[in-house]
């Protein structure tokens, strides 16, 4: 697909992070964008300097948890700007579970799914057929990570399990879309290949009331530059991509009709190989044995 000035991108999760960088370079391409986040304030802040630097903007506070929410954006872009070319389903949370899986809330996986799998669902049930019905070019991209996309993380099993999800879900939007010859691209974006410095460290200030936790955490939250303090004080050094980086990726993958946004990472080649080699071997998983704790 070859991106041109006029057409219309859509990115839920807008309002910071990956989101913006993506709507950002978006802009710069000459698309007009639709900005979508839950987070009220951040979404004014963020539209109202992507139009300061002359980008035609629509803002919607939405909730892609909801699936009225997401169909209510679809209608406004449509009735703003009459077509849609490119879909981000971007928006996700961390869940907040603390200690072994059996001891997890349900409502942070309630919450997790909620967002990360049903959100992306949403997006696509809202938008996709009407970019068919529209008959141009156009593209998808759901975001996943290499946490749970490539091999969980075992610490963070709740994100892990969701963005396992969104990789399934858009390799069989992939197939669906081959089948019914759409001029639809799909795409799966694993950000990174380090580190990114994005609010999903605390996702828990926008969790609603109705996935609130049922009892009081046993640690407090840990924000990203506790986590970069504590790896530092223990020798190791945290890299970190660039958001801008990542977006980057995102058009060139756009352009080349890539499906895996994966970018090169020595580090990911060795999960995918080590896991797909337990899976050929039917060996138990020894690729996790470095993140089973005491």
């Amino acid at each position: 697909m070859e991106l041109e000035a006029g057409q219309v991108a859509v990115v839920t999760g807008a309002a910071s992070g990956i989101g913006l960088a993506m709507a950002r370079r978006f802009a710069a391409e000459g698309l007009r964008v639709v900005l979508a986040d839950v987070e009220e304030g951040a979404l004014a802040k963020a539209a109202g300097e992507l139009s300061a630097d002359g980008a035609e903007v629509l803002a919607r506070t939405v909730d892609v948890s909801k699936r009225d929410s997401v169909l209510a954006l679809a209608d406004a872009a449509y009735d703003a700007f009459g077509a849609v070319h490119v879909l981000c389903n971007n928006a996700g949370v961390g869940s907040g579970a603390e200690g072994r899986m059996w001891q997890h809330e349900p409502n942070d996986w309630t919450w997790a799914f909620a967002v990360n799998v049903w959100g992306v669902f949403h997006g696509i049930q809202a938008f996709v057929p009407r970019m068919i019905e529209g008959g141009a070019p156009g593209h998808v991209v759901n975001t996943s990570s290499g946490d749970g996309g490539i091999a969980p993380l075992p610490t963070a099993s709740v994100y892990a399990v969701t963005k396992s999800a969104v990789v399934t879900m858009t390799e069989s939007l992939y197939a669906h879309l081959r089948a019914e010859r759409a001029r639809i691209g799909a795409s799966v974006l694993f950000p990174g290949p380090h580190m990114l410095r994005t609010g999903l460290w605390e996702s828990h200030r926008n969790r609603p009331e109705r996935y609130a936790k049922q009892r009081p955490r046993r640690t407090p939250y840990r924000t990203l530059d506790q986590y970069e303090a504590a790896m530092k004080q223990a020798g190791q050094e945290v890299l970190f991509t660039p958001v801008e980086e990542v977006a980057g990726h995102v058009v060139d993958g756009i352009r080349a009709d890539r499906f895996w946004m994966l970018p090169p990472s020595e580090h990911s080649d060795r999960q995918i190989r080590a896991r797909s080699q337990s899976m050929l071997d039917r060996a138990n998983p020894a690729y996790l044995e470095s993140f089973i704790l005491d």
